[in-house]
């Protein structure tokens, strides 16, 4: 491996590198393991050096190797001008730091820097922010680039995203495409919308547009070989994951990934078998509240906090009985209602399929809150997020409610997913359910 190959362009040669510079280094770095080796090594030998230059140099070189704070350090004391100020607010916003770097933006206009790339930056820091009002009040100011600048539609585009307007975000990547064919952020984040809302065909033609080039696009070529598993096109699947693996050989979601792969070529799967469980699952869901009930009885259910016929399966009539108030005409109601259905008090009890789960009150408010935030809050990529759908889970208590041996009974969910799953549950401190 030629870890000493050198870099066709040298950041820290140059006496002041420009944006363009900055931005042809960037895609070197990002192209393989063996660039961004020599990349940190070249910043490492740089470290000492403190002049204004040099800090510039290493502080956009600690950026792009992902250490945002070292890079804000160097940069505030790097030699003015547009760069710094870009990049200083790139490293603020990886911070979480967005009205800073939305002050380090305004700064770099008194360096010459282009007026409407300055407010792509900011409506793209106030996106990040969540301040949808100060990204479109920013957005409104620069009205007179629409059908001109293929920037303008792709902020747009992720602005409107933001806001569940996902048609005309299509549309705007679509401009913003037929403006600059070679935007590829633009033409993945279609991609993307493509393949979240089923447009398979769409989103394959996006992604293998994106990946025809040299450049290694791993959300992209990882995004494809998804496409091409779940159509049963393992070869396809395996190049993409392989041209992955070509350059950065260590690539932890690439390297699961395509032993998923070879797992699905041998997987069977039922499909009347995962019809008739989908089927049961919606019966299990339906809401107490379909059914005709006294009022009294519905008031109990609902202080036991009992919403759903599978709720139902969880306890027992003795269980009910006990409840205040509950007594044996309310049963009869019950069971004449899940007789309906086949069904019986105490049946996943007695079949030992259901852990009996606490009950909403003794979950801490915080935690409780989490677990009624939708799955998206979560970031998981395309495919995990497939999955889940299949199983029709909508929210990330759904999740937590599911094992893993659940999770890889599911179609294409293979341990890549899985271990994305368990991480992104671990951040919000919470896990999938464990079976004693």
């Amino acid at each position: 491996m030629e870890q000493c190959a050198e870099l066709e362009v040298d950041l820290f040669s140059m006496a002041c590198p420009s944006l363009e510079d900055i931005q042809k280094t960037v895609e070197q770095v990002l192209s393989s393991a063996i660039n961004r080796d020599r990349f940190s090594e070249q910043v490492g030998e740089n470290l000492k050096k403190t002049s204004p230059q040099d800090r510039l140099k290493v502080g956009v070189g600690l950026y792009l190797l992902n250490r945002p704070a070292e890079a804000c350090d160097r940069l505030q004391k790097a030699v003015d001008g547009k760069e710094k100020y870009f990049y200083w607010a790139y490293a603020l916003r990886d911070l979480g730091r967005y009205e800073e770097a939305i002050e380090c933006l305004d700064k770099s206009l008194s360096h010459q820097a282009d007026a409407l790339a300055v407010a792509m930056e900011k409506v793209a820091t106030y996106r990040m922010a969540r301040n949808v009002e100060a990204a479109e009040l920013e957005l409104a100011g620069c009205g007179n680039y629409g059908n001109v600048s293929a920037e303008y539609h792709y902020q747009k585009a992720r602005l409107l995203e933001l806001k569940a307007s996902y048609d005309e975000a299509i549309e705007n990547y679509l401009k913003a495409i037929e403006l600059s064919p070679g935007h590829m952020e633009a033409r993945f984040h279609l991609a993307l919308r493509y393949d979240l809302t089923g447009h398979d065909d769409e989103a394959l033609a996006c992604y293998k547009r994106i990946v025809s080039g040299r450049r290694c696009f791993v959300n992209a070529l990882l995004n494809l070989a998804v496409l091409y598993e779940d159509a049963g096109q393992y070869g396809l699947a395996t190049q993409c994951v392989d041209r992955v693996l070509e350059a950065f050989p260590n690539h932890q979601r690439a390297l699961l990934f395509s032993r998923d792969i070879e797992s699905s070529k041998t997987m069977f799967f039922d499909e009347e078998g995962e019809r008739c469980l989908s089927r049961k699952n919606q019966i299990l869901e339906t809401p107490i509240s379909d059914f005709e009930l006294s009022v009294r009885s519905r008031n109990c259910l609902k202080k036991m906090n009992i919403h759903t016929l599978g709720d139902l399966l969880n306890i027992s009539e003795s269980e009910l009985l006990s409840y205040k108030n509950f007594g044996d005409t309310s049963l009869q109601e019950i069971k004449i209602i899940l007789e309906t259905k086949g069904l019986s008090l105490g049946l996943a009890l007695e079949d030992g399929q259901f852990a009996e789960m606490p009950l909403p009150e003794e979950v801490e408010e915080e935690e409780q809150g989490m677990l009624s935030k939708p799955i998206e809050d979560l970031q998981l990529t395309v495919r995990s997020r497939k999955c889940l759908t299949k199983l029709s889970m909508l929210t990330i208590g759904d999740l937590t409610r599911t094992t893993e041996a659940e999770l890889l009974g599911c179609k294409n969910f293979g341990q890549t997913s899985l271990v994305e799953v368990n991480k992104a549950l671990a951040l919000v401190g919470l896990s999938l359910k464990r079976l004693d």
